[in-house]
């Protein structure tokens, strides 16, 4: 198995804590109502913390499919959270698994800097193509945005 990272940071202007709160705490039942192709979130194994797996209900194409997560660690008092993708339309055919580590630190105007670590654990010597790298980065960024966008229209959530 191979393994390939990448890191990333954005700004946002919602503070950490808030960010945190709706990407992590509040997910299961703010995502579905913010973004349209989350259909729902249900606990497949676990009790929410880390060995939980998720199936993340979405509809792709007009077809129904599913995502699996399996949260890795929780670290509510440093903002940080970790997660894999484990299964489903998300997991590339190169990849066993691919590790997400989020953590949001203070920002300018008491806003956030979102760091994000993308790590791809690939099946033997396969490599994921630079397509496959772009769609995700754009689908990742678009979930965030999203969120962001509600969380600035309800600066009361």
């Amino acid at each position: 198995m191979g393994v390939l990272t990448f890191e990333d940071e954005t700004t946002s202007p919602v503070a950490p804590a808030k960010l945190y709160k709706a990407l992590v705490k509040d997910a299961d039942t703010l995502i579905p109502k913010v973004v349209p192709d989350v259909q729902g979130v249900e606990i497949v194994e676990g009790s929410g913390g880390p060995g939980t797996i998720k199936k993340i209900i979405v509809v792709e194409g007009g077809e129904t499919k599913h995502v699996l997560h399996k949260i890795e660690s929780v670290d509510e008092a440093n903002f940080a959270y970790s997660y894999s993708v484990v299964g489903g339309v998300a997991l590339p055919e190169t990849a066993e698994k691919v590790t997400f580590e989020s953590k949001f630190v203070a920002g300018p105007d008491g806003g956030s800097i979102a760091k994000l670590k993308i790590t791809h654990h690939t099946k033997g010597d396969a490599q994921p193509t630079e397509e496959e790298l772009k769609i995700g980065k754009a689908k990742g960024s678009a979930f965030f945005k999203a969120i962001e966008a509600y969380l600035l229209a309800n600066p009361d959530y």
